[in-house]
């Protein structure tokens, strides 16, 4: 069997943590990029340049924190992605396909 040893162990656990929240910050700028501009205010959020720059913003501190996830400004990066991914892309997202939806979908 392998032996890790407590550091190796806690290594991976961070680097592992880094790299899912650079993949959430990395997608939710990602997805805002393919976003129509004129969504974003239709849907009564932020304009996609504001987006585009605090998921920037995020993806980039994201990059430089792979190997410290946990600190204040990572976790403030994520937390703006996670906004970005709850809230505002579902709204554009209704907006661009057309159509009004629900809280449950389309209707």
């Amino acid at each position: 069997m392998l032996s890790l040893g407590v550091g190796t162990l806690q290594y991976i656990v961070t680097l592992v943590l880094g790299l899912a929240a650079l993949g959430l910050q990395g997608f939710a700028l990602f997805d805002a990029i393919r976003v129509r501009p004129d969504a974003f205010p239709a849907a009564g959020k932020q304009t996609k340049m504001i987006w585009l720059a605090i998921l920037g913003v995020a993806t980039a501190i994201g990059f430089v924190s792979i190997f410290g996830p946990l600190n204040i400004f990572n976790l403030i990066g994520v937390v703006a992605a996670g906004v970005y991914l709850a809230d505002v892309r579902p709204a554009v997202r209704g907006i661009a396909r057309g159509g009004s939806s629900g809280p449950y979908g389309r209707w």
